[in-house]
């Protein structure tokens, strides 16, 4: 049973695909929480091509790498990857009014209650919703 996250970005499509597939963007956003950080993040956007975005705790304590390969795309509208341990994670990006719904679908892990792993990736949502939308406030382009 795939767990289900999402929410909607005020901003249009092609500016919520750029801040969610660069680099540059994913390491001002990829984390549950202020405490942790997102220092290091790789992207070969192709079908084939892998990601890999660190994650560390701000005092030092913990830290992980999270990625995968990417077994499906069309740009502005769905990405779909395998995790290392196998798992599926797609995401699908939708036209909602003068915004993008971003939809996340993933295998959960048997090592963690499932509304605790929903509760965390709901958390990095929330995260890039917020980062995409101060940047949209500050006048950045994508």
């Amino acid at each position: 049973m795939a767990v289900k996250v999402e929410a909607t970005v005020d901003a249009p499509g092609p500016r919520v695909w750029e801040f969610w597939t660069s680099p540059e963007h994913i390491t001002n956003w990829y984390f549950a929480s202020p405490d942790w950080r997102a220092p290091r993040a790789t992207n070969d956007l192709r079908v084939g091509g892998s990601f890999l975005i660190r994650m560390e705790a701000r005092d030092g304590s913990a830290g992980f790498d999270f990625g995968g390969v990417y077994t499906a795309l069309e740009p502005e509208r769905l990405i779909a990857f395998r995790l290392g341990d196998g798992r599926e994670v797609s995401v699908a990006f939708v036209p909602s009014g003068s915004g993008t719904k971003v939809e996340e679908s993933f295998d959960p892990e048997a090592s963690n209650p499932i509304e605790l792993q929903q509760a965390g990736w709901q958390a990095i949502l929330d995260s890039f919703k917020a980062y995409v939308e101060a940047s949209g406030r500050k006048g950045e382009s994508a």
